[in-house]
Protein backbone atom coordinates (compact mmCIF):
# COMPACT_ATOMS: atom_id res chain seq x y z
CA UNK A 1 0.00 0.00 0.00
CA UNK A 2 1.44 3.41 -1.10
CA UNK A 3 1.60 5.57 1.57
CA UNK A 4 0.39 9.26 -0.07
CA UNK A 5 2.30 12.31 0.26
CA UNK A 6 1.12 14.67 3.28
CA UNK A 7 1.12 18.24 2.68
CA UNK A 8 0.08 20.72 5.33
CA UNK A 9 -0.82 24.08 5.23
CA UNK A 10 0.16 26.14 8.31
CA UNK A 11 -2.34 29.31 9.64
CA UNK A 12 -2.38 33.57 9.99
CA UNK A 13 0.16 34.76 11.49
CA UNK A 14 2.71 31.64 11.68
CA UNK A 15 5.02 29.51 9.98
CA UNK A 16 5.99 25.86 8.93
CA UNK A 17 6.74 25.18 12.74
CA UNK A 18 3.48 25.30 13.43
CA UNK A 19 2.81 21.56 12.43
CA UNK A 20 6.20 19.91 14.42
CA UNK A 21 3.96 17.53 15.66
CA UNK A 22 2.94 16.24 12.51
CA UNK A 23 5.74 16.53 10.76
CA UNK A 24 7.78 14.37 13.35
CA UNK A 25 5.10 11.88 13.45
CA UNK A 26 4.47 11.29 9.83
CA UNK A 27 8.01 11.71 7.70
CA UNK A 28 9.08 8.25 8.72
CA UNK A 29 6.63 6.82 6.75
CA UNK A 30 5.37 9.09 4.30
CA UNK A 31 6.24 12.70 2.13
CA UNK A 32 5.36 15.30 4.36
CA UNK A 33 6.05 18.71 3.05
CA UNK A 34 5.21 21.85 5.35
CA UNK A 35 5.67 25.12 3.56
CA UNK A 36 5.84 28.88 4.90
CA UNK A 37 3.53 30.20 3.02
CA UNK A 38 4.96 33.48 0.75
CA UNK A 39 5.76 36.32 3.13
CA UNK A 40 5.83 33.89 6.19
CA UNK A 41 8.54 32.06 8.07
CA UNK A 42 11.81 31.69 5.89
CA UNK A 43 10.05 32.25 2.35
CA UNK A 44 10.24 35.25 0.13
CA UNK A 45 8.16 38.31 0.52
CA UNK A 46 7.93 39.77 -2.23
CA UNK A 47 5.83 40.26 -4.20
CA UNK A 48 3.74 40.16 -1.57
CA UNK A 49 0.28 38.34 -1.78
CA UNK A 50 -2.78 40.00 -3.06
CA UNK A 51 -5.13 37.91 -4.06
CA UNK A 52 -5.87 34.80 -2.09
CA UNK A 53 -5.40 32.63 -4.86
CA UNK A 54 -1.85 33.25 -4.76
CA UNK A 55 -1.57 31.23 -1.89
CA UNK A 56 -3.22 28.30 -3.33
CA UNK A 57 -0.99 28.59 -6.73
CA UNK A 58 2.42 28.71 -4.50
CA UNK A 59 0.84 25.44 -3.38
CA UNK A 60 0.00 23.85 -6.82
CA UNK A 61 3.57 25.19 -7.74
CA UNK A 62 5.65 23.64 -5.14
CA UNK A 63 3.94 20.15 -5.98
CA UNK A 64 5.47 20.96 -8.77
CA UNK A 65 8.56 21.55 -7.82
CA UNK A 66 8.80 18.30 -5.68
CA UNK A 67 7.30 16.21 -8.15
CA UNK A 68 4.25 14.99 -6.08
CA UNK A 69 1.28 14.33 -8.28
CA UNK A 70 -1.29 13.54 -5.80
CA UNK A 71 -1.09 14.28 -1.99
CA UNK A 72 -3.43 14.74 1.36
CA UNK A 73 -3.81 18.72 2.12
CA UNK A 74 -3.91 19.53 5.42
CA UNK A 75 -4.64 23.24 6.86
CA UNK A 76 -5.59 25.13 10.06
CA UNK A 77 -7.60 28.63 9.84
CA UNK A 78 -6.52 30.28 7.10
CA UNK A 79 -4.65 27.44 6.00
CA UNK A 80 -7.87 25.75 5.89
CA UNK A 81 -9.18 28.24 3.59
CA UNK A 82 -6.38 27.74 1.29
CA UNK A 83 -6.92 24.25 1.29
CA UNK A 84 -10.26 24.65 -0.22
CA UNK A 85 -9.21 26.99 -2.69
CA UNK A 86 -6.92 24.37 -3.62
CA UNK A 87 -9.34 22.08 -4.22
CA UNK A 88 -11.27 24.26 -6.40
CA UNK A 89 -8.21 24.47 -8.70
CA UNK A 90 -6.70 21.64 -8.90
CA UNK A 91 -8.64 18.97 -7.30
CA UNK A 92 -7.87 16.25 -9.26
CA UNK A 93 -4.38 16.05 -7.34
CA UNK A 94 -5.98 15.92 -3.97
CA UNK A 95 -6.99 12.21 -2.42
CA UNK A 96 -7.93 13.26 0.74
CA UNK A 97 -8.63 17.09 3.17
CA UNK A 98 -8.13 17.73 6.43
CA UNK A 99 -10.03 21.10 7.76
CA UNK A 100 -8.96 22.03 11.03
CA UNK A 101 -10.56 25.03 13.05
CA UNK A 102 -11.87 26.80 9.84
CA UNK A 103 -15.20 27.70 7.78
CA UNK A 104 -16.00 27.99 4.47
CA UNK A 105 -17.91 31.40 4.49
CA UNK A 106 -16.52 34.79 2.37
CA UNK A 107 -15.98 37.52 4.45
CA UNK A 108 -18.58 39.29 6.05
CA UNK A 109 -18.73 43.23 5.30
CA UNK A 110 -18.15 43.90 9.01
CA UNK A 111 -15.24 41.27 8.75
CA UNK A 112 -14.10 42.47 6.01
CA UNK A 113 -13.64 45.92 7.43
CA UNK A 114 -12.34 44.12 10.74
CA UNK A 115 -9.75 42.76 8.57
CA UNK A 116 -8.73 45.98 6.98
CA UNK A 117 -8.35 47.72 10.24
CA UNK A 118 -5.90 44.90 11.64
CA UNK A 119 -3.73 45.02 9.30
CA UNK A 120 -3.87 48.81 9.43
CA UNK A 121 -2.29 48.22 12.91
CA UNK A 122 0.04 45.76 12.57
CA UNK A 123 1.76 48.30 9.80
CA UNK A 124 1.35 50.94 12.44
CA UNK A 125 2.05 48.79 15.46
CA UNK A 126 4.06 45.95 14.62
CA UNK A 127 3.20 42.59 15.70
CA UNK A 128 3.98 42.08 19.28
CA UNK A 129 0.86 43.76 20.84
CA UNK A 130 -1.50 42.22 18.34
CA UNK A 131 0.27 38.66 19.42
CA UNK A 132 0.35 39.39 23.35
CA UNK A 133 -3.68 40.24 23.11
CA UNK A 134 -4.86 37.13 20.86
CA UNK A 135 -2.57 34.25 22.66
CA UNK A 136 -5.01 33.19 24.60
CA UNK A 137 -7.59 32.80 21.87
CA UNK A 138 -5.06 31.41 19.34
CA UNK A 139 -4.44 28.63 22.22
CA UNK A 140 -6.58 28.09 25.43
CA UNK A 141 -5.65 29.81 28.45
CA UNK A 142 -5.10 26.80 30.27
CA UNK A 143 -2.55 25.70 27.36
CA UNK A 144 1.10 24.50 28.35
CA UNK A 145 3.62 27.28 28.48
CA UNK A 146 5.95 25.38 26.12
CA UNK A 147 2.75 25.50 23.23
CA UNK A 148 1.79 29.14 24.46
CA UNK A 149 6.12 30.48 24.08
CA UNK A 150 6.04 28.88 20.67
CA UNK A 151 2.87 30.26 19.38
CA UNK A 152 3.76 33.90 20.72
CA UNK A 153 6.96 33.50 19.23
CA UNK A 154 5.47 32.39 15.60
CA UNK A 155 3.38 35.39 15.72
CA UNK A 156 5.92 37.60 16.73
CA UNK A 157 8.79 36.60 14.20
CA UNK A 158 6.08 37.37 11.24
CA UNK A 159 6.82 40.66 9.29
CA UNK A 160 3.67 42.96 9.69
CA UNK A 161 4.31 43.53 6.08
CA UNK A 162 3.24 39.98 5.14
CA UNK A 163 0.28 40.04 7.94
CA UNK A 164 -1.48 42.56 6.16
CA UNK A 165 -1.10 41.79 2.97
CA UNK A 166 -2.73 38.27 3.72
CA UNK A 167 -4.92 39.92 5.67
CA UNK A 168 -6.62 42.09 3.02
CA UNK A 169 -6.20 39.06 0.51
CA UNK A 170 -8.17 37.26 2.69
CA UNK A 171 -11.05 39.67 3.51
CA UNK A 172 -11.52 39.33 -0.63
CA UNK A 173 -11.42 35.43 -0.81
CA UNK A 174 -14.26 33.71 -2.34
CA UNK A 175 -17.28 31.71 -0.73
CA UNK A 176 -16.60 27.84 -0.83
CA UNK A 177 -19.77 26.28 0.71
CA UNK A 178 -21.29 25.53 -2.43
CA UNK A 179 -17.91 23.78 -3.40
CA UNK A 180 -17.54 21.26 -0.29
CA UNK A 181 -21.53 19.78 -1.58
CA UNK A 182 -19.21 18.68 -4.47
CA UNK A 183 -15.80 17.56 -2.75
CA UNK A 184 -15.05 13.79 -4.10
CA UNK A 185 -12.85 13.10 -1.56
CA UNK A 186 -12.60 11.92 2.12
CA UNK A 187 -12.72 15.03 4.72
CA UNK A 188 -11.55 15.10 8.07
CA UNK A 189 -13.02 17.90 9.99
CA UNK A 190 -11.56 18.77 13.39
CA UNK A 191 -11.88 21.49 16.20
CA UNK A 192 -10.89 22.51 19.30
CA UNK A 193 -13.71 21.99 21.63
CA UNK A 194 -12.89 25.78 23.01
CA UNK A 195 -11.86 27.59 19.84
CA UNK A 196 -13.73 31.23 19.70
CA UNK A 197 -12.47 32.03 16.23
CA UNK A 198 -13.57 28.67 14.30
CA UNK A 199 -16.15 27.48 16.76
CA UNK A 200 -17.09 23.69 16.49
CA UNK A 201 -21.05 24.96 14.85
CA UNK A 202 -18.60 26.07 12.20
CA UNK A 203 -17.22 22.28 11.64
CA UNK A 204 -20.44 20.51 12.32
CA UNK A 205 -21.87 22.75 9.33
CA UNK A 206 -18.82 22.26 7.01
CA UNK A 207 -19.59 18.09 8.27
CA UNK A 208 -22.49 18.64 7.03
CA UNK A 209 -22.64 19.36 3.62
CA UNK A 210 -19.61 17.55 2.74
CA UNK A 211 -20.50 13.85 0.56
CA UNK A 212 -18.02 12.48 3.17
CA UNK A 213 -16.37 13.30 6.17
CA UNK A 214 -15.66 12.89 9.63
CA UNK A 215 -15.73 15.28 12.37
CA UNK A 216 -13.31 15.03 15.19
CA UNK A 217 -13.71 17.67 18.00
CA UNK A 218 -10.68 17.93 20.14
CA UNK A 219 -11.46 18.38 24.23
CA UNK A 220 -8.95 20.98 26.00
CA UNK A 221 -8.04 22.50 22.89
CA UNK A 222 -8.85 26.73 21.20
CA UNK A 223 -8.08 27.06 17.74
CA UNK A 224 -4.42 24.97 17.62
CA UNK A 225 -5.32 21.65 18.72
CA UNK A 226 -2.81 20.45 16.74
CA UNK A 227 -0.57 21.61 19.17
CA UNK A 228 -2.71 22.03 21.95
CA UNK A 229 -3.37 17.97 22.01
CA UNK A 230 -0.37 16.87 19.35
CA UNK A 231 -1.05 13.83 20.17
CA UNK A 232 -4.23 12.70 19.80
CA UNK A 233 -4.44 14.84 16.95
CA UNK A 234 -1.59 12.79 15.44
CA UNK A 235 -3.60 9.59 16.12
CA UNK A 236 -7.07 10.78 14.43
CA UNK A 237 -4.59 12.02 11.54
CA UNK A 238 -3.06 8.56 11.27
CA UNK A 239 -6.43 7.14 11.22
CA UNK A 240 -7.79 8.90 8.77
CA UNK A 241 -4.60 8.74 6.37
CA UNK A 242 -4.40 5.19 6.52
CA UNK A 243 -7.93 5.27 5.24
CA UNK A 244 -7.13 7.63 2.82
CA UNK A 245 -3.77 5.32 1.78
CA UNK A 246 -5.80 2.03 1.70
CA UNK A 247 -8.60 3.91 -1.10
CA UNK A 248 -6.06 4.89 -3.40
Amino acid sequence: MTAIPLVLVHGHPFDHTMWRPQIEAFSASRRVLAPDLRGYGTAAALPEVERFERFARDIEALLDERDVRTCVLAGLSMGGQIVMDCYRLFPERIRGLVLADTFPAAETPEGVKVRHATADRLLREGMDGYADEVLEKMVAPYASPEVKAHVHRMMTATRPESAAAALRARAARPEYRELLTRVTVPVLVAVGADDTYTPVADAEAMHAVLPESELRVFDGAAHLPNLERAGEFNAVLGEFLAKVDARS
